[in-house]
């Protein structure tokens, strides 16, 4: 704003000089704000000039293909990570199947077993359990029977009822004095010399 436009309005001078005092003050707060704002500005771009120069000599183009590199060895190793994963979750319920169905040796099971397709399978944990009882099936002798020895509990014409002779005692296996002494403590004490150990 101009003095003499004021004054040509008819203004007194002491009200032209009151309003270009403001006016001043006005104009300097504005000045002092842009170049503010323009120091911020010129900071900023030396900054980014310098973060620029540090770029320079470098390929982009090969920096893209080292971060693809990068990324496909990271889904790579998931992908490992993740059938490392199914492969204990499958010998699990495999080793669970098998020790639940009482085989004497699991690696023999496992040999007669196609794991391939049971590890391909969708439904594992069924076909696991079919697999290892078609083995029980076919080769019994793998697993434990749940049929009771047949062991006798004394030798048979011995006569006497009551106790059994020293001979008959001695005679008698491990597993038939065991259970003679879990089923007639009495008789089974009644066999047994023990000055002579036997």
């Amino acid at each position: 704003m101009q003095r003499k436009f004021l004054e040509d309005l008819g203004l007194e001078k002491e009200i032209v000089d009151k309003i270009m005092s403001e006016n001043g003050s006005d104009i300097e707060k504005t000045k002092a704000r842009l170049e503010a704002e323009r120091d911020n500005y010129k900071e900023q771009l030396e900054t980014a000039q310098n973060a620029l120069k540090e770029f320079d000599g470098i390929d982009v183009k090969e920096l893209q293909g080292k971060i693809e590199t990068l990324n496909n060895d990271l889904k790579n190793k998931e992908t490992e990570y993740q059938s490392k994963i199914a492969d204990m979750e499958f010998s699990s319920v495999l080793d669970s199947a098998i020790s639940s169905s009482k085989a004497r040796n699991s690696k023999a099971v496992k040999a007669l077993l196609d794991i391939e397709a049971l590890r391909n399978s969708k439904n594992q944990s069924e076909d696991i359990k079919a697999a290892v009882e078609a083995v029980k099936a076919d080769n019994d002798y793998l697993f434990e029977s749940n049929e009771p020895i047949n062991n006798p509990v004394a030798p048979t014409g011995t006569g006497n009822l009551s106790s059994v002779s020293t001979e008959a005692f001695a005679k008698m296996g491990y597993m038939q004095r065991l259970a003679l002494k879990k089923s007639d403590p009495e008789k089974y004490n009644g066999g047994y010399d023990f000055r002579k150990g036997r």
